[in-house]
């Protein structure tokens, strides 16, 4: 094991990175960015210069981040919702997740179309345009749902290629969507009733974080994604993620998970080290050893998601219009 494969080693940088990112977004230049924005861009600068492990070699510990780590961030931020203002955003958050997904299908048609990858890939990128329209739509387990089914996994540099290019794009599209809101407000302002407040979009805890509400929290959240991964091989077809949230959405309403301290802060922060992981994800290098097939898996699914956007972001704006 090499030092950049040292998982304490690792865990140190990306905690760096997170701290970076704060107070780089607290600077004058950095406060258009965000944190968030930040992590993603400083971390995949570190990881394309080889200081951490990136897609290609990655370690255990990305794993980790991704399957525990992130869930349970998504929980943390849950127990700050309340039922009043999920009632309100509900239906048009499902309605703008059926866009969206309508929308990932025609930007692939789209893409498919225009740069037509069969020509140069050949039968396999019908598989590959099957996998990336699983994943942004329902994430990584339809992407290797997708490979398995057509034993695509066996492509070997091919399959590696193509999770390269999702990496990059994906990081890219993430840059992008977290960096529109405030560009589109310029010109397209919010509905009426819509739009960033502190209620709806709160960025830091009005309480300190204290012992007991962190004892607390510390439990809960293993607790609470034991629990919903128990549930869903109980109810198979219900993803675990949607059970956690539900879990998350149920004990917020409690009054004593209510009066907890610091659980939008302590999610904010797993939520910036798992940005981290995705921008060490984001490895140029792979994508360019694969030469003509690379640079057109880069095009296709770059355009897909580019058409992806446009229409979410043309549509969405007329019917919701909620940066």
């Amino acid at each position: 094991m090499t030092y950049i494969e040292n998982p304490l080693y690792v865990a140190a940088v990306l905690g760096l990175m997170v701290v970076l990112a704060v107070y780089a977004g607290n600077t004058k230049w950095g406060k258009p960015l965000g944190a968030a924005l930040l992590v993603i861009l400083i971390t995949a600068v570190v990881a394309n210069m080889g200081l951490i492990p990136s897609a290609s070699n990655t370690i255990p510990l990305y794993d980790g981040i991704f399957h525990y780590l992130a869930p349970i961030a998504i929980f943390y931020l849950m127990l700050d919702v309340n039922l009043s203002s999920i009632k309100k955003a509900g239906a048009p958050m499902i309605g703008l997740f059926l866009l969206g997904s309508l929308a990932t299908v025609a930007g692939i048609l789209i893409a498919w179309f225009l740069i037509a990858p069969d020509k140069t890939i050949g039968a396999d990128s019908s598989i590959i345009a099957g996998m990336l329209t699983g994943t942004y739509t329902g994430g990584s387990v339809n992407f290797n749902a997708v490979a398995l089914e057509y034993d695509f996994q066996n492509r070997g540099i091919l399959y590696a290629g193509t999770i390269a290019v999702d990496n990059v794009v994906t990081t890219a599209w993430i840059v992008v969507t977290l960096a529109l809101p405030k560009l589109l407000r310029n010109f397209w302002k919010d509905k009426k009733g819509f739009g960033p407040s502190e209620a709806s979009h709160p960025t830091v805890d009005k309480e300190v974080l204290d012992m007991r509400s962190l004892a607390w929290l510390l439990f809960l959240g293993p607790a609470a994604l034991y629990l919903s991964n128990v549930l869903a091989e109980l109810l198979p077809g219900v993803p675990s993620i949607l059970i956690l949230t539900t879990l998350g959405i149920i004990l917020a309403q409690t009054r004593f998970v209510s009066k907890l301290k610091g659980a939008h802060t302590l999610g904010l922060y797993a939520v910036f080290v798992f940005l981290a992981v995705i921008g060490a994800y984001c490895e140029v290098a792979a994508v360019v050893e694969l030469k003509d097939v690379g640079l057109v898996l880069l095009l296709f699914t770059g355009l897909a998601v580019l058409m992806h956007g446009l229409l979410l972001v043309l549509l969405g704006g007329l019917v919701y219009r909620d940066w």
